[in-house]
């Protein structure tokens, strides 16, 4: 499972550090692709097999099954550690999360983001107060947290 949070630059190469405690789970080869909120997600090999199969079953016939699998795949890219524990983002996806310098990564389960620190900054911001008001909307009387 993937959790925590991690504050790294991405350098003028789209070359962004995955923090060590991450990069087991994922293995050396891994899919970083748009996620919502203008972050990027990151998967594992194996969790993405499931979510493509998940999205294979979608009815083709629905608009919405169409638009996100073509917002949600077309930007799936295939990448691999180097030596220092980095990756190379491609500039699409870098453009999309509008990473310049300084990003956040974060463990949110079964996947990574990669989140701008300005983005991740204003996310943060407007939610912390809310969080009360969103579980209580989450979980009913029988789930503790």
């Amino acid at each position: 499972m993937f959790i925590g949070e991690y504050h790294h630059t991405i350098d003028e190469k789209g070359r962004i550090i995955i923090p060590s405690k991450f990069r087991d789970l994922l293995g050396e080869h891994f899919i970083v692709t748009r996620g919502i909120d203008n972050c990027l997600f990151v998967y594992s090999l194996s969790d993405w097999e499931r979510i493509v199969e998940k999205l294979n079953n979608l009815p083709f016939t629905r608009k919405d099954a169409r638009v996100f699998n073509r917002f949600f795949l077309s930007g799936a890219t295939d990448v691999e550690l180097d030596k220092q524990g980095r990756v190379n983002l491609s500039s699409p996806l870098i453009s999309y999360a509008k990473l310049i310098k300084d990003c956040v990564v974060i463990g949110t389960g079964d996947r990574i983001e990669i989140w701008a620190q300005e983005l991740w900054d204003v996310f943060f911001d407007s939610t912390k107060d809310r969080m009360s008001d969103i579980a209580e909307n989450l979980f009913n009387e029988s789930v503790s947290l």
